[in-house]
């Protein structure tokens, strides 16, 4: 088996690569930035297509992210992938349905019709409260969540789970089927701010904002603005409730159940606590 992981150094992309590398499972990353062991690949270059899935058996998909249709961009390496006869592709998707951005839906529908396909369709990142995120950028700063969700609440996963769950699908031997995945729990951003502040010491406060103004924060730190607006729209949506399902899929796909957002705390402690 040979397994091509496109967004190699994305967040589920890192933690993927680290758990095939651990099992023995030869691989190839894929992306635009040139480095060593790295396949170039540029969704929006087919030229670059076919030398990616040359040899491969199973390819994990990120599709082209901050846009609100994907499908033109990915449409070239699905038609090539039904050409060669592609074995297995996991392509990432989310629960996520962002406002006037139908194309993520209509990519995952046209992923159905190739041939050993799988969805993965996670719920929000706990991630976006670390990192380069704007959102983890302001409560590193001003110890500030910026929201305009109200008590609505998400089914938070790690992105460590979804790669496992990625991982999982890539070997087994059935194919064909969409995976919803979240966390244990479901979170609004009240209770995890409350968590981090338990877990770490680090005062972390709710600002609830409009969703103009959180478009406004997000393009300020360099969000295309038409994405911006979609996700603080989406973000504001979560208020009226049903983002808070839960689901057993990262139990059925890899046995164990995902982790607790207080356990991510406490993975990722640094990020709100120096010194």
């Amino acid at each position: 088996m040979s397994v091509v992981v496109i967004g190699a150094s994305g967040t589920t992309g890192r933690a993927l690569t680290a758990l095939l590398e651990a099992g023995g499972t030869p691989f190839r990353r894929a992306g635009r930035t040139p480095a060593a062991g790295t396949t170039a690949f540029d969704w929006h270059d087919p030229s670059t297509h076919r030398a990616l899935l040359d040899g491969a058996t199973a390819v994990y998909a990120v599709p082209p992210p901050t846009t609100g249709d994907p499908l033109p961009a990915v449409r070239p390496l699905l038609d090539l992938a039904r050409r060669t006869g592609l074995p297995r592709l996991v392509l990432l998707g989310s629960l996520a349905v962002l406002p006037d951005a139908p194309g993520a839906a209509e990519l995952e529908a046209e992923v159905r019709g190739t041939p050993g396909w799988s969805v993965l369709r996670p719920a929000g990142f706990m991630q976006n409260f670390t990192g380069a995120h704007p959102l983890a950028a302001r409560v590193r700063e001003r110890g500030e969540l910026l929201s305009a969700s109200g008590d609505g609440r998400v089914g938070w996963i790690d992105a460590r789970d979804v790669a496992a769950a990625a991982h999982a699908a890539l070997l087994a031997d059935r194919t064909g089927s969409e995976h919803r995945l979240t966390g244990p729990q479901a979170l609004s951003y009240p209770e995890a701010a409350r968590i981090i502040t338990e877990r770490t010491g680090r005062a972390v406060q709710v600002v609830e904002v409009s969703a103009d103004e959180l478009a406004g924060h997000f393009r300020a730190a360099g969000m295309p603005a038409p994405f911006a607006d979609r996700l603080a729209r989406y973000n504001a949506a979560v208020r009226d409730g049903g983002e808070g399902e839960l689901t057993d899929g990262v139990t059925r796909l890899t046995g164990r159940a995902p982790r607790p957002f207080a356990g991510f705390v406490d993975d990722h402690r640094a990020e709100w606590v120096t010194g």
